[in-house]
């Protein structure tokens, strides 16, 4: 995939328009301004966009980058979640805390579950069971 850059040309609290958006998609995820802030496309006219910005916009600039990530806003779910604590868009606060004392950072990102942590898992199918949605094929027990 190629990126789209758009660029910024106005911005009003959490809200930001940006020009150069011809290629960009409704609801994608962008990644706002040199800062790298995470926001949504939540109206696309022509090569126009409004951004919804989930940080706090104090210092983006007229003419920063609006990086498109050919994907739309969505959080990961599985084994972790319960046992933590998130922010609106999915950013674990105790592992940010560990990071930045008191306070989320600009720019912090998208560091979500930890896909590194093993989990003791019970396969409750055998190969060859034909499976529809909804079946339940696995059990995770969450450790709190």
């Amino acid at each position: 995939m190629d990126k789209k850059i758009g660029y910024i040309s106005a911005v009003n609290g959490p809200v930001v328009r940006a020009k150069g958006m011809s290629g960009f998609k409704m609801r994608e995820m962008v990644m706002v301004g040199s800062k790298r802030l995470i926001g949504e496309i939540i109206i696309l006219e022509g090569d126009e966009a409004t951004i919804q910005v989930y940080e706090e916009t104090g210092g983006l600039k007229i003419n920063e980058p609006i990086e498109s990530t050919g994907s739309p806003l969505s959080l990961k779910l599985g084994p972790g979640i319960l046992s933590n604590i998130f922010d609106g868009i999915e950013r674990p606060l105790v592992r940010i805390n560990e990071i930045s004392y008191g306070f989320i950072p600009e720019g912090i990102g998208l560091i979500t579950l930890d896909e590194e942590k093993l989990w003791d898992v019970k396969v409750t199918v055998k190969i060859g069971d034909k499976l529809k949605g909804g079946d339940v094929y696995a059990e995770v027990q969450e450790i709190l």
